[in-house]
Order: C-alpha cells, then sequence, then structure tokens
C-alpha cells in the first residue's frame, strides 16, 4: 500500500513538474538568443538527467526492473520524499516566475537578458539546481528501488558538478563586475552554507 502511494506522489509530482515548466519552455523557444554554449556534452548531460529523474522510474514502474533493488518504503521515508517533492515544485515554480523571459533550458543569453539579484537570487545563485536536489532527493525517498530511485541523484550530479562552473563563467563575460560582486554575496545552493 505504501509502495503505491509513494509511486503516486512521485508521478503527481512529474506532472506538476510538466505543467510548470511547458508555458515557460514554449516562451523561451520564441525569444532570440545572442550567445550560448551549447556543446554535445551539454546535451548529453541534460538527456542524462532527464532519464535519471523520469525514464529510469517510469521503466521501473512498467517493467518493474531491476526487481531485486525493490525495498518497502517506510511513513517516514514517503512523509519525507513527499515534503521534497513539495518543496521542489515550489521552488521550481517560484524560480521559473523570478526569471521570466530571462530562463533557458540550456546556456543561453537571450536578447534584453537581465541579471537577476532579487527574491531567491538574493540568497542564492543557482535556485534552479537547488530545486532539482530536492527533485533527486525525493525521488530517491519515494520511489522504492536503489537504481531507479537513486539514478536521479547522480545524473543531477553529473549535470551540475559538469556545468555550474560553465554557466558561470558565461554570466562573468555577459555581466562582467556586476556579477563577480553578486558571487561574493551569494552561495550557489543553500543560503549561507554552500
Amino acid at each position: 500500500m505504501l509502495e503505491n502511494l509513494s509511486v503516486w506522489i512521485w508521478c503527481c509530482g512529474i506532472l506538476a513538474w510538466c505543467a510548470i515548466r511547458y508555458p515557460h519552455q514554449r516562451r523561451a523557444r520564441k525569444l532570440k538568443i545572442t550567445s550560448h554554449r551549447r556543446s554535445k556534452e551539454e546535451q548529453l548531460l541534460l538527456s542524462g538527467a532527464a532519464a535519471g529523474l523520469v525514464l529510469a522510474p517510469i521503466v521501473w514502474m512498467l517493467s518493474g526492473w531491476p526487481s531485486r533493488w525493490n525495498y518497502q518504503p517506510t511513513p517516514i521515508t514517503t512523509a519525507i520524499g513527499t515534503a521534497c517533492m513539495l518543496g521542489f515544485l515550489w521552488l521550481f515554480y517560484a524560480v521559473h516566475q523570478q526569471l521570466g523571459r530571462n530562463w533557458s533550458i540550456t546556456l543561453e543569453i537571450r536578447e534584453d537578458h537581465q541579471l537577476v539579484t532579487s527574491g531567491l537570487f538574493s540568497r542564492i545563485r543557482h535556485p534552479m539546481y537547488t530545486s532539482f536536489w530536492l527533485w533527486a532527493f525525493s525521488q530517491s525517498l519515494l520511489i522504492p528501488n536503489w537504481f531507479a530511485g537513486l539514478t536521479g541523484l547522480v545524473m543531477v550530479g553529473l549535470l551540475y558538478f559538469r556545468r555550474v562552473h560553465r554557466e558561470e563563467a558565461m554570466l562573468r563575460e555577459t555581466f562582467g563586475r556586476p556579477y563577480e560582486d553578486y558571487m561574493r554575496r551569494t552561495k550557489r545552493l543553500v543560503p549561507w552554507i554552500i
């Protein structure tokens, strides 16, 4: 029973993620790009994150593979996983709202791009990555299979650690001193910590 509940919570979270992301992705396609850092590695990292956060759990749900790594969820893991999923969705929504037309799925600078330093961005530079870490952590608690549950954490880790430095270099190049000052005032993921 608890296994079904935790999986349904994860599924509802994925549907909410799609509903939040779709209008922003649609708008982003219409905006002119002035600079980008797209590469094969970038595409592989984004595809890997999608595979870890969406595809692996869906394959497990539909096929049961790999069943030998299933485990029984507990009320505590389900509750913490649900709280993390809700935190992810709130943060994901808020970040999209605050970035507005400055958001893009890949490393891009848009026409009339602005440096956002208010709201969530007044405390952390990369709240979108923070939201993805929350998503991956919630998945590890809601999907009761070690492989399907933990794949999201591994793939988000790869995306984050391979990409964040390039993203910050692009923003330093675009905004110069204001971005460097902003970096000194803020942490990357968690206010006052990291």
